[in-house]
């Protein structure tokens, strides 16, 4: 049985740039470019024939969300490529977006990328979280990061409490305070952040 290729639609002001997101999307074998165009305006036309939206725009961070958010009320999938700065992240991805991928990203990253937001996971590149977490100003606790060494380590909740010999509540105050420093809800990314700045080896 044969699946059915992931069909790309490429969004981008560059038009070099477009052409290089169209040819990495041609060359991966499960993937196919629908649509290589220049503007939101443009690609609105080609949703109905496409699974995931990749978009480029250079543009002021409000704009770029209203774009995110113009695409994922009508159901696209959107994988946004920004610069990383945090103000380009949150937004895009508070708009709708399933993911954000670094302007630096090579062809792998790129196309794992779009096959993950294709099956319904989401996807921000580990330069873009570890630098976005680089620019917060916060102290973690001796305790909040005892609890991040034990995530990591892929500790439950009820886990990290036995280990540590406090309620599962506690640890769930804790698990909100750390989420709420790094901003993120995600495990993942707290272990990410965990091994970006050397909580656990």
């Amino acid at each position: 049985m044969t699946t059915e290729p992931t069909r790309v639609a490429v969004v981008s002001d560059c038009p070099l740039f477009r052409l290089g997101l169209a040819q990495v999307a041609d060359a991966a074998p499960d993937l196919v470019p629908t649509a290589e165009v220049g503007s939101v305006d443009d690609v609105e036309k080609h949703l109905d024939d496409v699974d995931v939206v990749l978009l480029d725009l250079q543009a002021q961070p409000s704009h770029l969300s209203a774009a995110v958010h113009r695409l994922a009320g009508q159901g696209a999938k959107v994988l946004v490529l920004c610069s990383g700065l945090q103000a380009d992240i949150e937004p895009a991805m508070q708009a709708g977006a399933r993911g954000c991928l670094s302007r630096q990203a090579g062809e792998q990253e790129l196309v794992a990328a779009v096959r993950l937001i294709a099956s319904g996971c989401a996807y921000v590149s580990a330069a873009l979280a570890v630098r976005s977490w680089s620019d917060a100003t916060f102290h973690l606790t001796e305790r909040e990061k005892q609890i991040l060494r034990l995530v990591a380590d892929g500790e439950t909740d009820h886990g990290i409490a036995e280990r540590l010999g406090i309620s599962e509540h506690t640890v769930h105050s804790h698990l909100d305070r750390l989420r709420d420093k790094i901003g993120s809800r995600r495990r993942v990314d707290l272990t990410r952040f965990a091994i970006a700045h050397d909580i656990v080896p």
